[in-house]
């Protein structure tokens, strides 16, 4: 089929966001960041160690520690490193501790740095109430050390910063890129929700307003081959109605695909009367409403059109009645109809979940819908909106849609 007017409007948004993408992925920077920031650390500490002249010995001790603390670091950076076991994390927690205290010993203040590492891996790995306790815990060790080796005040608050400050850093940019991770994750969730949404409102619509069309048609197809042979100028005029629901099923369709289909209740109205009229049916409808908004309209007019179309599929119906008018949350719309009998139903294969599909679209607009089969053979089907979302405006005096409130219309006598 083809379908003339669409309008890719999702695909120009989806170009548009391509286009204001960065040129580097965000997940990469922010590992790349993480990554460096770590790295100069690790230089910084070699470079303090270097210029202490220390002997070989303690040298090529320290750099194993140095290289075993680096690994264990970026370890509990990875994004999933929280979600490791306990046991697990207590003892990569406990190696990094010994590493880190135990060359404090021999190296002193120039080891000092690696506390920050610790102190980071704390906040990331631990739950709040414990992790906090010991980042200042360690913090306040940092200070004890250069305290007992009778250093300055100056070089003992620079020692308890430095190691604050780190932890901090560490922590921080660590946790930045487990968001930016999460976010990503959450991006591509939220885009494979946008397409099954949209595929759900493209079925939704289609049951919807397509169902409708086409059992009027096939209806008043079979009309036509009964007034052919005796009536052939009804059957002309039926041949006019069977082109303009037609026309306007294609009109639906077209609505589908540009993503709106806004609808008139009273239309609607006047539409299913007609409808049900053709097939022999006494119909009184009634509309004591006023104009009403878009949304409370369409919603209100998908309801009587799968309502309609349930009332031919399901039923031996003779008397239908349409009635329209303020209810005490606000407005309401009821189809009842007789002729309900066991065993009557739709018998193709793939009848439809209407009801379900009219439940979804009062619930978007804070409404609902009730159903009722009484013991006499009737069925009664209504749907309720909120004044909220209805906004009942009442106009004076003039022509449209206003001005057919309270009007009864009943079925020609046959």
């Amino acid at each position: 089929m083809d379908i003339d007017g669409a309008t890719p409007t999702r695909s120009d948004a989806v170009q548009e966001a391509r286009i204001q993408e960065p040129d580097v992925p965000p997940l990469r920077l922010a590992r790349a960041i993480l990554a460096a920031v770590l790295t100069s650390y690790i230089l910084i500490t070699i470079l303090n160690l270097l210029s202490s002249r220390l002997s070989g010995g303690l040298l090529a001790m320290a750099g194993c520690c140095l290289a075993a603390v680096a690994c264990l670091q970026y370890l509990h950076s990875k994004p999933d490193a929280a979600r490791a076991s306990r046991r697990r994390r207590a003892l990569t927690l406990g190696l990094q501790a010994a590493l880190t205290y135990l060359p404090l010993l021999a190296l002193h203040a120039e080891w000092g740095s690696m506390a920050g590492f610790l102190a980071g891996s704390l906040l990331l790995l631990l739950p709040p109430r414990a992790a906090w306790p010991l980042y200042g815990l360690v913090c306040v060790t940092m200070v004890v050390e250069p305290v007992l080796e009778g250093r300055s005040v100056v070089d003992c608050a620079y020692l308890g910063e430095s190691t604050m400050l780190t932890g901090l850093v560490v922590y921080g940019l660590t946790r930045l890129t487990q968001l930016v991770v999460h976010v990503q994750a959450t991006r591509g969730q939220l885009a494979r929700l946008a397409v099954a949404n949209e595929r759900l409102r493209f079925a939704r619509d289609l049951h919807d307003l397509l169902g409708y069309s086409l059992s009027a048609i096939t209806l008043k197809s079979e009309l036509l081959l009964r007034l052919i042979p005796g009536h052939p100028g009804r059957a002309e005029q039926e041949i006019g109605d069977i082109l303009t629901l037609s026309r306007q099923s294609l009109a639906d369709v077209r609505q589908i695909s540009r993503g709106y289909r806004d609808m008139s209740l009273l239309q609607e109205i006047e539409s299913a009367r007609s409808m049900l009229e053709a097939a022999g049916i006494q119909v009184v409808a009634a509309c004591e409403l006023g104009e009403l908004t878009p949304d409370a309209d369409t919603v209100l007019a998908t309801v009587l059109r799968e309502g309609v179309t349930n009332v031919l599929r399901h039923s031996r119906v003779r008397n239908c009645s349409i009635d329209a008018g303020g209810c005490p949350i606000g407005i309401s719309l009821t189809l009842t109809n007789d002729g309900v009998v066991d065993g009557v139903a739709d018998r193709s294969p793939h009848s439809g979940s209407g009801l379900s599909n009219l439940r979804m679209r009062l619930e978007a607009v804070g409404g609902r819908l009730s159903t009722e089969a009484t013991g006499d053979g009737r069925f009664r089907l209504q749907a309720e909106v909120p004044r909220e979302y209805a906004e009942l405006r009442q106009r004076s005096g003039g022509t449209g849609r206003g001005q057919r409130s309270g009007t009864t219309i009943p079925a020609p006598a046959t």
